[in-house]
């Protein structure tokens, strides 16, 4: 018995190894069949990424101009992508543009069609994408490094007929048509390095793993872009809103214009920026901002902010002695009062009762934190320490004023008691931090910080907008942007303490887009 058992073990090992082997020939050559390398238009070749039940389908209507596609998948989103995808590898900087329409109105409101720029066809890697979804929201989605959750950019204008993704070096840019039926910047970018080749192209997700959807792409167009030569680029500012639990960027406004420093109104119903000198107002969910009468003072820079009671906005505006001084003025406008009579002096913070206001001021060689009654009078020197103190915001509960300062020898974010005493720092980084905004519950600090070794708080930087619990001091990134000065200035808190408001910028070429 046991020498028949040992002579049928082998034979059975060997029957079992080749059906093994069988089925694993037959996946590859399954997973061949689905990846097709064979042009298609302009495309090279076409497949499922990730995992999917129902394999995608692709095809070209040459007459019509069309790519027709196809794709199942639970998701692109968190660490992985399940779609089809129809793609090309290129190198350098390209833009792929497309009109892209749903087959159907069933589905998903989360189904995606979209075009896409990744490192490689693995599921979980690097990329960049303009996606609408079955409901009509667009967005620039994007996963930074290997299996990392997206995140996202969601356009201010819902369904647009055509969208286009450019990548310039290392940063991408959406573009969407807006109401003239012309692609202009939707507002939405980021930074991601690929290296080498890459795949670019169109897909589609059923954002349900049990189905597929069908999206046609339309006049597809895809495009080496030239270098940007000596032509001087063009600054768009976007004001976007960032929730504190998803970190999912929302677009609010945006312009071919330089403005910056957003607040948010008392009662989350608009926005104050200054732009030109000016101080505006944009009601949320609004598309044109209205300036704010500031009488005279029409040098006002982004350090401006709004009181307690939200009757009353504080400015800082350099008219006068052409260097910048305090004033408030009722926030529907009006003329405004002169409240410091030193400069520069720039405002940062308004005491929870309404009495004083916390500033910045220079008085010789030295910037200091300095408060002063609302009313008017003396100012009171807070600070002492040499080099730049910045920034000053009083806590809800008015006990503390948090500021930044660089005495340990690099930027960082300090507090002391609203009296000026016990003067303490609040966190130790690598990078330099910046104006630090405490939450409405007082149980959040967002703050800005600019990469080490980067000096004062200059414009056009990378930049990381973080988050940090008060109780146990965890940070959060809860944005990689472009920006620097002008980004997040001034207090910026939606009033439910859910939300932050903040400016990001672009530097794009001046040239016609189709």
């Amino acid at each position: 018995m046991n020498v028949r058992t040992s002579r049928a073990f082998p034979a059975l090992t060997a029957i079992a190894a080749l059906a093994l082997f069988s089925a694993l020939h037959a996946r590859a050559a399954e997973a061949q069949a689905q990846t097709r390398i064979e042009p298609l238009g302009v495309f090279d070749g076409h497949g499922d990424i990730g995992t999917v039940l129902h394999a995608g389908t692709a095809r070209y209507d040459a007459a019509a101009g069309t790519y027709t596609v196809t794709g199942s998948g639970e998701n692109m989103w968190f660490g992985t992508d399940d779609f089809h995808f129809v793609w090309k590898k290129v190198s350098g900087d390209v833009a792929i543009s497309a009109d892209i329409t749903f087959e159907g109105s069933q589905g998903n409101n989360h189904r995606k069609a979209v075009l896409m720029i990744r490192q490689s066809l693995d599921g979980n890697s690097p990329a960049v994408d303009v996606a609408r979804h079955g409901d009509g929201l667009t967005s620039l989605q994007f996963r930074l490094t290997p299996g990392e959750d997206d995140h996202e950019v969601q356009s201010n204008l819902t369904a647009p007929v055509r969208v286009r993704l450019e990548k310039r070096g290392d940063f991408f840019y959406a573009f969407v048509t807006g109401k003239d039926g012309k692609l202009h910047p939707s507002g939405a970018s980021i930074k991601l390095p690929l290296s080498g080749e890459f795949y670019v192209g169109i897909g589609v997700c059923a954002h349900d793993k049990d189905a597929t959807q069908t999206a046609r792409f339309s006049r597809v167009k895809i495009e080496a872009l030239p270098a940007a030569g000596d032509a001087k680029p063009i600054l768009w500012s976007t004001l976007e809103t960032v929730p504190i639990a998803s970190t999912d960027r929302q677009v609010a406004y945006v312009a071919q214009a330089h403005f910056e420093a957003p607040n948010w109104s008392r009662d989350g119903s608009f926005f104050l920026f200054n732009q030109g000198g000016g101080i505006y107002k944009l009601a949320v969910g609004g598309d044109t901002p209205e300036r704010i009468s500031t009488g005279a003072q029409v040098q006002c820079n982004n350090d401006h902010g709004i009181s307690p009671d939200g009757t009353m906005i504080a400015i800082s505006d350099s008219t006068q002695l052409k260097s910048s001084q305090v004033y408030t003025l009722p926030i529907t406008g009006g003329t405004p009062k002169q409240i410091t009579q030193n400069a520069p002096s720039y405002w940062h913070g308004w005491s929870p009762d309404g009495s004083t206001l916390a500033f910045t001021g220079q008085r010789g060689d030295n910037f200091d934190i300095y408060t002063i009654p609302v009313a008017g009078g003396e100012e009171k020197r807070l600070t002492t320490a040499p080099g730049l103190d910045d920034g000053p915001e009083y806590s809800p509960d008015g006990a503390w004023i948090y500021f930044n300062s660089e005495r340990t020898g690099h930027m960082q974010i300090w507090r002391m008691h609203s009296d000026g005493g016990s003067q303490e720092q609040v966190i130790m980084s690598e990078t330099n931090d910046w104006f630090p905004h405490i939450s409405p519950d007082g149980k959040s600090m967002v703050y800005v910080s600019f990469e080490k070794g980067v000096i004062g708080h200059p414009p056009n930087k990378d930049v990381t907008l973080n988050v940090m619990t008060l109780a146990d001091k965890k940070v959060k990134v809860l944005a990689h942007l472009f920006g620097g000065q002008g980004t997040m200035n001034v207090p910026s808190w939606s009033p439910d303490s859910t939300k932050i408001a903040f400016v990001s910028y672009e530097l794009l070429t001046d040239e016609p887009r189709d």
